[in-house]
């Protein structure tokens, strides 16, 4: 009985033959309203001929954001009542407006709506014809819809029923079953998702049988170079379900601390302590499934004995400290646990080891006494000694690229000035903190392949480029065989000061587990890496693919080259944007004319991408496109939708999304959009279908 209208706004009334037996709610939405001071004009206010009030002295306004739902949501007239001493000659100024019907028992579920589209697409139609009897879906009618047009063979009648339940609250719900408006209305909502919100997949196999959600200088709030160290990025990197975290560990100025920046650089610093405990407040909240910290240390032996007390204290029994992992664990088996992965402290620092920008300065040994001296890669260890002789002015303190605070034992003519270093002794309890081994890209990649102990866990560290050399040196296969049993780590090469990132595919590819990205930009490189990561439920880990575990591997070319399935794209139409935008946000004059492209991320040897036409002054457009994308290799796919308000210069972005092909669900399907950095709004989303010949 109650009365929608089929639009946004009316412009003016329909007729009483046009509402018989409707029932319409009018009066102010119950908001604060903003009053203005009292008149200084003592004439009345003046009406144009539409009756519109151009004295805004006596109009109070409405914050159409601020409205409590509860009783916002029955008023189809929005009333406004003048203000003045003269109320009786006022005009009474209303609007009509489509209201949101809200869902107070579950606050995070879609707030369903009555449908702002006039009538349901005509495939939607013709579904709840052949699914219901009599205008009528049943709880019966609704199962048989879900196992037999959306594939969902395990649905049951218990789920069915709590579909049922969530629409009850709809004035267009009927006692007897759903009719066609509240159907529609389901398939716009979140029991109607396009993948999976459970972790799924097997999560029981050895660490390196999976892809890690991993970010990279987790603590910087924006470049490379100048950006602030913070807690911020690691809390809302957790939050959104990163499971690897990078710090960069280095001496305060006065020695006797530990700082976490980007050394060499003018980011400031923050304390170690304080991003231990966001980490450790944050860890789980969006995943049950471990932790990985990887420390980039710069420390002597004294401090990082100080970082093990640290970290001991901070994270209690939430530590893994079994020592190096000789085999990986699964994750099911590491749940709510913190693991270290860094170099064993033998190894720090060595010439090479560093990725910082260049700067050179001759330094008295005063200052130089934080440093720890490294030799060649085959030498002890050495450590500075306090020297009763005088500075040596040829002493030289390097950051660069190649070499971190460290000068070689040979430049240093008198020994006075180190002491050698039992590599057994050298910070004993970190060591022991250290469950993951890590290593740096050092000489020929072929060797270290060759060489590493494959019975014994290891993380391997290298940047964007140089897997793109080894790749192109014929070394793939050589990588994934690596990955089968032990970590690979991807880093942005250095010169991407701006945080911008890389083509994750090229580490996927070759079973890179931790293809590790800058968080705290935005582009289409992370939004790929958001939506790889929506996969399993969004726990931070994904199963690789059989095809990179296999024993003897296929070759690129043979995989790559035949279509193993084609995927086909409906895109029906798309609403939500009056609520998630400002009206004026894409146009002061108009409604938006927005499009749809829809792409193919991934391996294949070339990505195709469509686009709908625009649709013109609709805030609900429908496009009833359909598109086709053949698919050689759907495990590591991606399919992106972006929605754009057509613009005779730059298109104005109205929402994207990525998804894992090889977790979309059959059917037709709800497709909640997000921002540019990855948030999903409110209430904008597309109906989509989804088929796979």
């Amino acid at each position: 009985m109650l009365y929608h209208p089929g639009t946004d706004c009316l412009e003016k009334f329909p007729s009483p033959e046009s509402l018989k037996k409707r029932v319409l709610i009018s009066t102010k939405p119950p908001v604060k309203f903003q009053n203005s001071k009292p008149s200084q004009n003592k004439e009345d206010p003046k009406t144009d001929q539409q009756g519109q009030v151009d004295n805004e002295e006596f109009i109070e306004e409405v914050d159409e954001e601020k409205a409590a739902p509860e009783y916002r949501n029955l008023i189809a007239i929005h009333a406004m009542k003048l203000k003045g001493r003269n109320k009786e000659k006022s005009s009474l100024v209303v609007i009509l407006r489509l209201q949101r019907q809200q869902d107070n028992t579950n606050s995070s579920a879609f707030k369903f709506s009555i449908s702002q589209v006039s009538e349901p697409p005509e495939d939607i139609k013709k579904l709840f014809q052949n699914y219901s009897k009599n205008d009528t879906m049943t709880v019966e009618d609704l199962l048989r819809f879900m196992k037999n047009f959306q594939k969902e063979e395990n649905a049951t009648t218990e789920q069915a029923q709590t579909i049922f339940n969530s629409l009850k609250h709809l004035f267009i719900f009927h006692r007897r079953g759903l009719h066609l408006d509240a159907f529609f209305r389901y398939l716009l909502g979140d029991h109607n998702l396009p993948i999976s919100s459970n972790v799924h997949q097997d999560m029981t196999a050895p660490l390196a049988h999976y892809f890690l959600y991993t970010g990279h200088n987790s603590y910087l709030t924006g470049n490379q170079l100048s950006s602030d160290s913070s807690v911020d990025p690691i809390k809302q990197a957790l939050r959104h379900g990163v499971r690897v975290i990078e710090l960069d560990l280095w001496p305060n100025t006065k020695q006797n601390d530990v700082k976490v920046c980007h050394g060499g650089t003018l980011t400031s610093p923050v304390d170690l302590i304080k991003c231990l405990h966001a980490i450790k407040d944050n860890a789980f909240a969006a995943s049950e499934y471990p932790v990985v910290i990887t420390f980039e240390d710069h420390l002597t032996p004294i401090l990082q004995e100080k970082v093990a007390q640290m970290v001991t204290k901070v994270f209690g029994d939430m530590l893994h400290q079994s020592g190096h992992l000789d085999e990986f664990p699964s994750p099911e088996s590491l749940k709510k646990k913190v693991l270290i992965s860094t170099k064993p402290p033998e190894e720090y620092p060595k010439a090479g080891d560093n990725k910082d920008m260049i700067a050179h300065s001759n330094c008295p040994s005063s200052l130089m006494r934080y440093c720890w001296i490294g030799l060649s890669q085959k030498g002890k260890l050495q450590k500075l000694k306090s020297s009763s002789k005088k500075d040596d002015p040829n002493i030289e303190e390097s950051y660069s690229r190649n070499e971190s605070a460290i000068t070689d034992k040979d430049q240093l003519a008198d020994k006075e000035y180190m002491e050698e270093v039992d590599e057994d002794k050298a910070a004993p309890e970190y060591r022991k903190l250290i469950a993951i081994h890590a290593m740096k890209l050092k000489g020929r990649l072929d060797k270290i392949l060759r060489n590493i102990d494959p019975y014994k866990g290891s993380r391997l560290s290298m940047s964007e480029q140089q897997l793109e050399n080894a790749v192109n040196n014929n070394l793939g296969a050589d990588i994934v065989k690596f990955t089968q049993q032990n970590l690979l780590r991807v880093y942005p090469k250095g010169m991407r000061i701006d945080s911008s990132n890389y083509n994750p595919f090229v580490g996927w590819e070759h079973g890179a587990q931790m293809v590790a990205f800058n968080m705290q930009g935005t582009g289409q490189h992370l939004q790929t890496m958001q939506g790889m990561f929506r996969a399993n439920g969004g726990c931070g880990y994904v199963k690789k693919p059989d095809l990179l575990l296999r024993r003897h591997l296929m070759d690129r070319s043979e995989y790559r080259s035949k279509v193993k399935k084609t995927l086909k794209v409906k895109i029906y139409l798309g609403e939500g944007w009056h609520y998630d935008f400002h009206r004026t946000h894409f146009d002061r004059c108009s409604p938006p004319d927005f499009f749809v492209k829809v792409a193919i991320e991934g391996v294949e040897a070339g990505t195709k991408e469509e686009k709908t036409e625009p649709v013109s002054d609709q805030w609900v457009p429908e496009w009833n496109q359909e598109f086709e994308f053949p698919l050689t290799v759907p495990e590591l796919a991606l399919l992106r939708i972006e929605v754009f308000d057509y613009d005779s210069g730059i298109d104005d972005f109205a929402g994207q999304t990525c998804l894992p092909v090889s977790e979309l669900k059959s059917g037709i399907r709800a497709v909640p959009l997000h921002n540019r950095e990855g948030d999903q709004y409110k209430y904008t989303r597309l109906l989509v279908r989804f088929q796979f010949d």
